[in-house]
């Protein structure tokens, strides 16, 4: 997906764009979710709307320049390595948000990765 000519913008394993991979983390999914959430909490204009433990995801509500829905998984793969994927929708009257949920994403990764100890992207390809 291109994420400049959409509204919205996830990562995946093997997305073309290597900061748009799925990122892991040296981490339990438990630490990860207290940090993702510390995260979030911190962010003027950002809103933690549904919050589940069980299933490892966050609902988050955008209200930054743009408004835009975030939603949050986080995933254990093995003990100590954990994956965390994004994914952002715009709320626009357009079919495209110009990068808005792309960079969303980035920054957010890079606040996460100077929290978690970074192991890669895309692992399991």
């Amino acid at each position: 997906m291109l994420s400049v000519i959409s509204n919205g913008c996830e990562t995946t394993e093997s997305h073309s764009d290597e900061s748009l991979r799925s990122h892991y983390y040296k981490t339990t999914v438990k630490k990860a979710m207290e940090t993702v959430k510390e995260l979030i909490e911190k962010q003027q204009g950002f809103t933690i709307t549904s919050y589940s433990d069980e299933r490892g995801e966050m609902s988050v509500k955008v209200n930054k320049g743009k408004k835009a829905l975030m939603i949050i998984t986080i995933i254990s793969i093995r003990p100590y390595e954990t994956a965390v994927d994004l994914i952002v929708t715009t709320e626009t009257k357009l079919p495209i948000d110009f990068g808005f949920s792309k960079r969303i994403i980035k920054g957010f990764y890079i606040q996460l990765n100077q929290k978690l100890p970074f192991i890669g992207t895309g692992l399991n390809r």
